[in-house]
């Protein structure tokens, strides 16, 4: 018996309507009406799959969140030296600059626009806490004294490469960041002792 593809259900409508709106013009700019008539979806739709727009917005960057941490730990997991891993992660920076329709940090921009007690502010934090922990587990594998305080430096070059992309708008910032990221590595990098 043939199956027929439906193709997206309407809540994968309003995700995907939702994530292209929110993520090119901004959260609070893109009316709940906007993202109904890009979806071609009724409106009773969204309140069927939705609290409302904080549900929607907290969807949309959840997603991004996952695509996101898909995306790096697909480099780092194909790197095999710890090094490397680390290099990886503004080697993935360094490829998203390079696209296009890439706007920048899509939790940096929500939470610029955002009020203090969002969806917004809680699912940036949770992204923020996934950062932090993809570069302390990074450090942690390499032989350091202060893999704490490593870990917060890559952090600060990572947050320092997508912040001058969004301002000057230059690829190059992902590669700046890896030259730096290589000293800090060579500086704190513990050469095994010799026998």
């Amino acid at each position: 018996m043939a199956t027929h593809d439906k193709g997206p259900s309407p809540r994968e409508r309003l995700l995907a309507a939702a994530d292209e709106l929110f993520y090119s013009e901004g959260i609070h700019t893109v009316g709940i009406d906007r993202i109904i008539e890009k979806a071609g979806v009724a409106k009773g739709s969204l309140y069927y799959n939705f609290d409302g727009k904080d549900d929607l917005v907290r969807e949309y960057l959840l997603g991004r969140h996952a695509r996101w941490a898909a995306r790096i730990e697909g480099a780092v997991d194909a790197a095999d030296d710890p090094r490397d891993k680390i290099l990886a992660v503004f080697d993935v920076l360094a490829a998203t600059f390079a696209e296009p329709d890439y706007h920048g940090c899509a939790f940096s921009r929500a939470v610029a626009e955002a009020q203090p007690d969002s969806a917004e502010v809680e699912e940036a934090a949770s992204y923020r806490g996934w950062v932090h922990g993809l570069f302390g587990r990074l450090a942690n594998a390499l032989p350091v004294s202060d893999a704490p305080t490593l870990a917060e430096q890559l952090v600060v070059l990572y947050d320092g490469a997508r912040m001058t992309f969004q301002m000057d708008h230059d690829p190059r910032a992902a590669e700046t960041a890896k030259g730096l990221a290589q000293l800090l590595l060579d500086a704190s990098v513990r050469e095994p002792a010799d026998a």
